[in-house]
């Protein structure tokens, strides 16, 4: 654990915070894409099987679980508790063209050709693109609430400072995961034209809107 790790995992927690009360508050899950929900829980359920076999401290897996959970609980507002104000219409971006290709490198390119080991490399292939559904209902619907592009930077904030973590640890850990390291960087490309659109416009006050 190092201070660019623990303000990581508290970007992504704060994300997630700010999702679920955007959510709860306004009894709505207007301009949340359902399918980068779902992205999200199957990426903490296939990473997160370790749960039941390896135990490294109460802070780990206490957030472990809160991530599981809190993805599910958000799955289930999205498409049960209020359906009604899900925009399925814009939310239309096909999930298997992410699932499939990224099942298929996890199984070719792994650190260990065994099942919790390509399970555990398919999750960070994914969470590297599980974000694409919800941009992609921003850039059809035209904009997004501030709540809403609130929850996004932080999630974007989390996995840049996860990369400066990466570097630390090489750096003074001798630590290097190019796998996780290469994913990472994509899904912080990802977040680049969002996180000028943030600070130019959001921080303004104004409404984030993208390019269709």
């Amino acid at each position: 654990m190092n201070v660019f790790r623990l303000i990581g995992d508290l970007s992504h927690l704060l994300a997630i915070i700010i999702l679920l009360i955007k959510i709860w508050k306004t009894r709505s899950c207007s301009g949340i894409s359902g399918k980068s929900q779902i992205l999200f829980a199957l990426v903490f359920t296939t990473r997160y099987l370790d749960l039941v076999t390896n135990f490294i401290s109460v802070y780990n897996t206490t957030m472990k679980v809160f991530y599981i959970v809190a993805a599910y609980a958000t799955v289930y507002l999205v498409y049960v508790k209020f359906k009604a104000t899900y925009d399925g219409n814009h939310d239309s971006f096909r999930m298997e063209f992410l699932v499939v290709p990224v099942g298929g490198l996890a199984v070719l390119v792994n650190h260990d050709f065994s099942p919790l080991e390509i399970l555990w490399t398919f999750s960070i292939y994914l969470e590297s693109v599980a974000i694409l559904p919800q941009l992609f209902m921003i850039s059809k619907t035209g904009e997004a609430e501030t709540i809403t592009s609130h929850y996004l930077f932080a999630l974007g904030a989390y996995r840049a400072f996860y990369i400066v973590n990466w570097v630390y640890r090489y750096y003074f850990e001798g630590f290097f995961d190019l796998i996780a390291i290469v994913a990472g960087c994509v899904q912080t490309i990802l977040y680049c034209d969002f996180f000028y659109l943030y600070i130019t416009k959001v921080l303004k006050g104004n409404k984030l809107s993208l390019p269709a």
